[in-house]
């Protein structure tokens, strides 16, 4: 065999051996999630209730919305660090509208603004400080993390000062029925789950918005000389997650019937756990919406079979930790098979 024939066979060969570990690692979450479901149901026989899914449902729905609004942002090789305050800054700011200005407990519904006033102003909390930190990210190019990391900090203190350190609760029947209410059976907090990660999904595959996003995270210089207003981009993921994270902590203290302070706490783990479990690439450019829908799902039904089992909530964090460092080593060791190619 000449060296020319040699070399293109060798060259086939790798292909091969690349295109096993890229579909590997495409189906590698789904299967992880399947054999979770299937080992937590067989360890404890009340897992797999209509009960028990239907509550992870309503769970995974909430910081799901941020993950789903993650997903775009880390599709940019960008990261936000701040959802989990920012979300108890919404949810606390719709509380206080709410309620009339924080006067909590019996008759507070009454005496405050209504439920679709406080739903505004979780939104537009959410929107005002997507705007900041996009533009402060895609303008002055400070890094997205000691951005979001700044806004962590800001966001969690803003939140007691409005609290007053303590929770804000009393809200009427509609209010409360976007975190406990259901129809047909389906929680309410998962029909916004799915509406909004199906619409999610459609814009990232069919619109200008979408392409932008993944061409920005494969390479931002290529996408500036290829004519992308990246600048425009890097402040619509931004903006996208904030609106997200003031409709998620709504929906939280709607379950809750509260707005408590330490809201959201470690949700940054969670949201950044299921998307990269999804097999989104924290380098940029790599993922999709289903992948963060199964890994959203796969920490949701890896803390409640732990809860079920009695494990403890430490064990619960050294455990998600340890999956994330285990699924972003995964995604630089199929780049590397791969040659670099997603």
């Amino acid at each position: 065999m000449s060296s020319a024939s040699q070399a293109n066979a060798n060259y086939k060969n790798a292909e091969k051996k690349t295109d096993y570990w890229a579909l590997f690692a495409k189906f590698a979450p789904l299967i992880f999630l399947i054999i979770l479901v299937i080992g937590f149901g067989i360890a404890n026989d009340r897992f797999l209730s209509t009960r028990n899914m239907l509550n992870i449902l309503t769970e995974v729905s909430i910081y799901g919305l941020l993950a789903v609004g993650m997903t775009f942002v880390i599709l940019t090789a960008g990261i936000d660090l701040s959802v989990g305050s920012l979300l108890a800054l919404c949810g606390m700011s719709a509380a206080w509208v709410a309620t009339g200005g924080g006067g909590g407990g019996f008759g507070a519904a009454e005496a405050g603004y209504g439920w679709g006033l406080a739903l505004a102003t979780a939104l537009g909390v959410g929107l005002f400080a997507g705007c900041i930190q996009g533009y402060a990210i895609a303008h002055f190019k400070i890094p997205a993390f000691v951005v979001t990391l700044g806004g962590m900090s800001i966001y969690r203190g803003l939140t007691l000062l409005i609290g007053d350190g303590g929770p804000i609760s009393g809200f009427d029947g509609v209010y409360r029925s976007f975190g406990r209410g259901d129809i047909l059976g389906i929680p309410v907090p998962a029909i916004f789950f799915v509406l909004i990660a199906s619409a999610a999904a459609l814009t990232l595959k069919f619109t200008n918005f979408g392409r932008h996003v993944y061409a920005v995270g494969g390479n931002e210089e290529a996408a500036n000389l290829a004519g992308i207003n990246v600048e425009k981009t890097l402040m619509g993921v931004y903006i996208m997650i904030g609106v997200l994270a003031g409709l998620a902590g709504f929906i939280l203290t709607a379950r809750l019937n509260s707005a408590e302070a330490t809201a959201g706490m470690s949700y940054e783990l969670r949201v950044i756990a299921s998307v990269v479990i999804g097999g989104t690439s924290l380098f940029g450019g790599i993922g999709t919406i289903a992948g963060t829908i199964i890994g959203a799902l796969t920490i949701g039904v890896l803390i409640n079979g732990l809860v079920m089992l009695n494990i403890q909530s430490y064990w619960q964090l050294i455990i998600v930790g340890f999956i994330i460092v285990v699924a972003v080593g995964f995604d630089s060791f199929v780049k590397a098979r791969s040659g670099g190619k997603g």
